[in-house]
């Protein structure tokens, strides 16, 4: 097994770990919502005590474990390492649902190294499941391997497609119809994670979203490559940084809603 392989197989392991710490935690404060103290960023973008916590534990342990590791998160932003490896971090994922009691929310945690993203866990505690993968190996769903749907009939699909206040509504709303035109059943769950979990694993054949995070993404991008799916270029120009438009689907739609999104 070569050196990188092997930091690899050592931060898989701990993933699992982390993983379980954040959801137990996320969980002790969903389960009490008097505890939330929830502000807000900006419009629609909601802020909870949970998830500084959860970021800062997971900091914590991170350090511990492999202080030569970067860490970027939502709410910490980005310190950088001496090693390859960088961890990304959203404590909470879909905070407005959070906030609201909706058990559609996760935590979600991403492993890059060298600028390839090789890891990715996407817990969602509230509806006890864990989704689990690592590049070439597969991906997982509470164990059991996962695979993407392969539908290649657009009138059959359902599509979801995340919003994002930094995109004109109006070209939000132009995709939509276009998505809706093409005969695709279309919805919003609020959480970019798990719209790409569910895209792994069947739920949804396609996730779109015109502009999204490195944190919202860098799990889901290696669960449904692995799981079977198309995956656009999200990994390009400065997309730690800046973030992409993202679209993953089932690979027999990727054509028809590419040009619909304009995402290739």
């Amino acid at each position: 097994m070569s050196l990188e392989n092997q930091e690899i197989v050592k931060r898989h392991l701990a993933l699992q770990g982390l993983g379980l710490e954040a959801s137990a935690l996320a969980m002790r404060y969903f389960s009490d919502q008097g505890s939330l103290g929830t502000s807000m960023k900006g419009a629609q973008d909601w802020l909870t005590e949970a998830d500084g916590a959860v970021e800062k534990l997971l900091r914590a342990h991170i350090a511990e474990a492999f202080p030569n590791d970067g860490v970027l998160g939502e709410e910490g932003g980005h310190a950088n390492g001496a090693s390859g490896g960088l961890w990304i971090i959203d404590p909470i994922d879909g905070t407005a649902n959070f906030a609201h009691g909706d058990r559609i929310w996760c935590v979600s945690i991403g492993f890059v190294w060298e600028g390839r993203p090789e890891l990715g866990l996407i817990a969602a505690p509230a509806l006890g499941e864990i989704f689990l993968a690592r590049r070439g190996k597969g991906a997982t769903l509470n164990g059991t391997p996962i695979k993407a749907s392969r539908t290649d009939d657009i009138r059959r699909a359902t599509i979801e497609i995340g919003w994002s206040s930094r995109i004109p509504d109006e070209d939000y709303i132009a995709t939509l119809a276009r998505v809706v035109k093409l005969g695709a059943n279309v919805k919003r769950g609020a959480s970019g994670a798990l719209g790409l979990a569910h895209v792994a694993n069947g739920r949804t054949e396609g996730y779109i979203e015109l502009h999204i995070n490195a944190w919202d993404v860098a799990a889901g991008l290696v669960i449904a490559s692995e799981a079977g799916a198309f995956v656009s270029a999200y990994t390009s120009a400065n997309w730690l940084e800046k973030g992409n438009p993202i679209l993953c689907c089932a690979l027999g739609l990727a054509h028809s809603l590419g040009e619909a999104a304009n995402i290739y």
